[in-house]
């Protein structure tokens, strides 16, 4: 296993316009850990998967993954990495075991494993019968476990989730956090972005907070706890980016309904 942090980034910046998104992002982050990203629409954390997934260029700052610097045409490091998107696209003409043909060519994963992979992963999330079924005819969760499968069958070591348990049924999230835990004992990194904060608050080792492009926070949850003095890490989220209006926001919905 690799002992140096396995990503860092040194000062990233990054506009859109005369917008700034991202404000100087310095983390490093090391192997074995899941790390939870969270922080409010339009904070930055999409951006920051997008640039370390090399989906945008124009930034500022630099990037180091798995020990060497990164620039725009460097792919090979994107082999060693897993990406569930929320909401990603995906080609609804092809069937489940096509699409994940297709992902595990672009991957170079070997026939054998990929055929192994993909049907064990099928069958623990449930997708067996529908996996050679049109992925046009999946519901909104048959894709997301289609994304999540096609995300681990390279065995990556690093592995960048945004969102990923939309429109998972309740089995598959239990099973999903159960899968991340036991990733990060094999010595898989995780870098988890999601607004469900019962869940960060369970299964990372590691909490990062972001707002208007800015580290907030960055720590174990009892350590967040310890600073914001809040018990929850949904009172500490709040604590941390000044949001403390949801209850009068709630009385004006409940009024307006009574109009």
């Amino acid at each position: 296993m690799y002992d140096e942090p396995v990503i860092k980034l040194k000062d990233i910046r990054m506009n859109y316009g005369t917008e700034d998104v991202l404000k100087g992002i310095n983390l490093e982050i090391k192997p074995a850990q899941i790390i939870g990203y969270i922080g409010p629409n339009g904070a930055g954390k999409t951006t920051t998967i997008k640039i370390l997934l090399g989906m945008i260029n124009n930034y500022k700052g630099e990037i180091e993954i798995f020990g060497e610097k990164i620039t725009p045409d460097q792919i090979d490091y994107k082999k060693k990495i897993g990406y569930v998107p929320e909401g990603g696209d995906i080609y609804e003409n092809l069937t489940g075991w096509e699409y994940l043909e297709f992902i595990g060519e672009i991957y170079e994963v070997p026939s054998a494993e990929l055929k192994l992979r993909s049907e064990t992963l099928a069958d623990c999330f449930g997708m067996t019968l529908a996996f050679n079924d049109r992925i046009s005819s999946y519901s909104k969760g048959m894709k997301q476990k289609i994304l999540i499968i096609s995300a681990l069958l390279n065995n990556p070591e690093i592995i960048i989730l945004d969102e990923p348990l939309t429109g998972l049924d309740a089995n598959s999230v239990m099973i999903f956090k159960n899968i991340l835990i036991k990733l990060a004992k094999e010595g898989k990194t995780i870098f988890y972005s999601s607004h469900l904060m019962d869940v960060v608050e369970k299964i990372t080792d590691r909490i990062i907070i972001i707002a208007n492009g800015e580290i907030l926070a960055d720590g174990t949850f009892n350590e967040l706890k310890q600073k914001s003095k809040e018990g929850t890490l949904e009172k500490i989220f709040n604590d941390l980016t000044g949001f403390h209006e949801q209850e009068q926001i709630a009385d004006r919905v409940i009024a307006a309904l009574r109009d």
